[in-house]
C-alpha cells in the first residue's frame, strides 16, 4: 500500500456551533460573497450553516459528516462535524493527497496527531476502529483495508514540510470491517476490486473472474477484478457478432470524442450509427494476434465530466468513486514512419454494466 501524504496541523479549540437536531437530507455548499468560504443549505435553501469553513473544508455535499476547517484572525481550528452539530476529533483530520478524508457510507477516517495512527468515526463522531492502523482505505461495502506494524519512508531524507511524501514499506495488510473485527488476515492491497460483489464460499471460488481469500472463519472470500470482468465481457459479449444495435446498448448516452478542435460531446445513438464501421474495425483488431493492445483502469475525467448528470459517481467531495465505477480503456498502439498514434476506447463502469464513454480515434474520416 503506497501512500503520499502531506500535514498540516491545527492546534485552536473549534469555533462554537449553533447546529441542533440531525437531518437525513442532504445539504449543498455554499459561498459567501467573495468566495473565500463556504457554508451549507438544505434542499430547500434554507442556510443551515452560514459560510464559515475554508482549508481542508472541501465536502460539496454534507450528509452526516465532515471534515472542517475555520480561520479567524490567523488563527486555524481543525476538526470534525456531524449532521447534529457535534464537533469532535480537533486536530485529527486524515489528509491525503493535499485533501482532507470525505464520508463513505456514513464513516470517516481520523489521525492520532500523536501517534501518526488511523482510525475510524461513524456518522455520530463515536469511534468504531480506534486509531492503531497505519492508514486504512475507505468504508466499502462495510469494510476497509488496513495496515499494521509498516514503516514509513519519506522521498525526501530531509523530511521537511514542503516535501512530506512517502511510502510505506513493510507491515501487515487486513481486511476487517467497521467494528474493526477482522476478515482476512493476509489481504493485499488491491484497488481493482469490487467490494460489493462479495461471495463467501467453503472454498475458492471457480469464477475465473474473482479473486479468493483465506478468512479467519475458514471459509473464502471473493470479489470479482473489475479488468479480469472486463476483459470477458469485451471477449465473450461485445465484440462477437458486434452490430450497431449491440454497440449503442453498449454505450452511454452521450460520448466526448476527442478532435483537434478539443473535447466534442455527440449523441451516442448517432456518433455510432454514423461511424459503425470505422468503430467495429477499430474495436476488431484487438483479435488480432500482431495487434498491439493494453486495457488501463482509471476513472472519469472530472473536467471531462462533470455537472449533476455524472454527481452519482463522484463523491461528496468530488473525488472519483473508482471503486464502484472505475473506466477501463482499451488502447490500441499503431505505428508509421513519423509517429506512434493510439486509439482509445474507455468504457464507464454503470450500474447497467460497462457504457463507451469516450473515443479518441486517429481516424480522420469519422463524422
Amino acid at each position: 500500500m503506497r501512500m503520499k501524504l502531506y500535514f498540516l496541523l491545527f492546534l485552536i479549540p473549534v469555533s462554537s456551533l449553533s447546529l441542533r437536531g440531525q437531518s437525513n437530507d442532504t445539504w449543498i455548499s455554499f459561498w459567501n460573497e467573495d468566495t473565500t468560504m463556504i457554508g451549507y443549505k438544505d434542499k430547500n435553501g434554507v442556510v443551515k450553516i452560514e459560510p464559515k469553513f475554508t482549508g481542508f473544508s472541501n465536502a460539496g455535499r454534507f450528509d452526516n459528516i465532515i471534515a472542517a476547517t475555520e480561520e479567524n484572525d490567523g488563527k486555524w481550528t481543525s476538526y470534525y462535524l456531524t449532521k447534529a452539530g457535534k464537533a469532535i476529533g480537533r486536530d485529527s483530520l486524515h489528509i491525503f493527497d493535499n485533501s482532507a478524508d470525505c464520508e463513505s457510507e456514513g464513516f470517516i477516517r481520523f489521525r492520532d496527531k500523536k501517534t501518526d495512527q488511523v482510525g475510524l468515526f461513524d456518522r455520530t463522531g463515536k469511534v468504531v476502529i480506534p486509531a492503531v492502523y497505519n492508514e486504512l482505505t475507505r468504508v466499502r461495502n462495510g469494510m476497509v483495508i488496513g495496515l499494521k506494524g509498516a514503516e514509513k519512508k519519506f522521498w525526501d531524507k530531509d523530511k521537511h514540510s514542503g516535501c512530506n511524501h512517502f511510502s510505506w514499506t513493510g507491515g501487515q495488510e487486513v481486511l476487517i470491517d467497521t467494528s474493526n473485527k477482522i476478515l482476512v488476515e493476509k489481504f493485499p492491497f488491491n484497488e481493482g476490486l469490487n467490494f460489493f460483489s462479495l461471495q463467501k464460499t467453503e472454498a475458492a471460488h471457480p469464477d475465473s473472474t474473482r479473486v479468493s481469500f483465506l478468512a479467519v472463519d475458514g471459509s473464502y472470500y471473493s470479489f470479482i477484478d473489475f479488468q479480469r470482468e472486463f476483459e470477458q465481457w469485451v471477449m465473450k459479449e461485445l465484440l462477437p457478432d458486434l452490430t450497431v444495435e449491440k454497440l449503442i446498448e453498449a454505450s452511454y448516452d452521450t460520448i466526448t470524442r476527442e478532435t483537434e478542435d478539443g473535447w466534442n460531446k455527440t449523441a451516442g445513438k448517432q456518433l455510432i450509427t454514423e461511424n459503425f464501421t470505422i468503430l467495429k474495425n477499430g474495436l476488431m483488431e484487438i483479435l488480432e494476434p500482431k495487434t498491439e493492445y493494453f486495457i488501463s483502469n482509471s476513472g472519469l475525467n472530472p473536467l471531462m465530466f462533470d455537472g449533476p448528470v455524472f454527481e452519482h459517481y463522484f463523491t461528496n467531495c468530488g473525488e472519483l468513486k473508482e471503486w464502484i465505477y472505475p473506466t477501463m480503456s482499451i488502447i490500441i498502439s499503431h505505428h508509421n514512419k513519423t509517429d506512434f498514434p493510439q486509439d482509445h476506447y474507455e468504457f464507464l463502469r454503470t450500474d447497467d454494466g460497462y457504457k463507451l464513454i469516450y473515443l479518441a480515434i486517429r481516424d480522420k474520416n469519422m463524422k
